[in-house]
């Protein structure tokens, strides 16, 4: 059985939309950033890094959130969460996945822990404001890349899909929220209806709007 160690609403939400979407038997493990859980030892010797998500299958514990998903779709292939392998659609849903986990979410971390990157903390707000601008631009180029597409790569959901709605998600707050914009609103609330992806919010107790 798989394990999924999560917090509400982080970086596990879309494995565990991927995990509802397969089908298959896991436990929830929730570890208590607020209470600094991902700091403990137990956990550590899980995830090096500290953060969440870590996923842990017949005792090979694995994190990064698009290696999971990778590794879940590669499982499953019957659960159609990525497209054939060799196929034009396979190679840009690695290019979409990748861009989200590398540019997309490595920004998110500027905008919601700015303090991180900077030596002095009246710097903060300047690196957060930064941020939502640079992630602005970034969902500029999501919603010219859906153009006359129902999703991002295929003519069904992928990992893809659930990656960039929680991506979605995480900028509900902006001057400029992503489902403002009226391709990425539009999936998103493909996405979001679907009934594994609304079993994955619900369990997380996650409040509405979901995005």
């Amino acid at each position: 059985m798989y394990k999924l160690y999560w917090n509400p609403g982080m970086a596990n939400l879309a494995p565990h939309m991927a995990l509802e979407a397969i089908g298959v038997p896991y436990e929830l493990i929730r570890v208590d950033t607020g209470a600094g859980e991902q700091h403990n030892e137990a956990y550590r010797r899980l995830n090096p890094t500290g953060r969440i998500p870590t996923l842990v299958h017949d005792d090979q514990p694995l994190f990064e959130t698009a290696a999971i998903l990778l590794h879940l779709a590669d499982r499953h292939p019957e659960a159609a969460l990525m497209p054939a392998p060799g196929t034009r659609d396979r190679a840009l849903a690695y290019q979409w996945l990748i861009h989200l986990t590398n540019t997309v979410q490595a920004t998110y971390l500027a905008y919601y822990y700015p303090e991180r990157q900077v030596a002095d903390p009246a710097l903060a707000g300047s690196v957060r404001q930064a941020a939502e601008t640079r992630l602005g631009e970034m969902f500029d180029l999501l919603e010219q890349a859906l153009d006359g597409r129902e999703w991002m790569v295929g003519e069904g959901p992928t990992i893809v899909d659930l990656m960039l709605l929680m991506m979605i998600r995480w900028g509900r707050n902006f001057a400029r929220p992503p489902r403002s914009l009226p391709n990425l609103g539009v999936l998103a609330a493909r996405i979001a209806a679907l009934p594994p992806v609304r079993r994955a919010f619900e369990q997380e107790g996650l409040a509405q709007p979901w995005y």
